[in-house]
């Protein structure tokens, strides 16, 4: 998905599918949103590619919602998943926030947590 200016530049904002591609890997993000909700200490998440500094190559990266009251940290949640899926489906990184934006059906907006 692009927006152009009023200059006459493109710039890409969303994309139209949500897969993640790691190592050629596709990596839909709705399975790995699905596992990290069956965590007892985890409310909400959503998961999205962003680009590793490192490598130049796009990983997953969690957003989570913690339950209230609930201690957990980012590499509990690395743990969680890599012991419920293939290698290269783990996420890679995650980030804590106070709730997942949301359209008004519901939708995760994806492209606010780019931001």
């Amino acid at each position: 998905m692009a927006q152009v200016d009023p200059t006459g530049c493109v710039y890409i904002v969303d994309r139209l599918k949500e897969l993640i591609k790691y190592k050629g890997y596709q990596v839909p993000p709705a399975e790995l949103e699905a596992l990290l909700l069956t965590h007892e200490k985890i409310a909400d998440s959503a998961v999205i590619g962003v680009i590793d500094a490192e490598s130049g190559e796009e990983i997953p990266k969690a957003f989570v919602v913690r339950q209230p009251e609930a201690e957990l940290t980012a590499d509990e949640v690395m743990e969680f998943v890599a012991s419920k899926v293939a290698p290269h489906k783990k996420v890679r990184a995650v980030e804590f926030i106070e709730a997942i934006p949301k359209s008004a059906s519901g939708k995760i907006l994806r492209k606010d947590l780019r931001k």
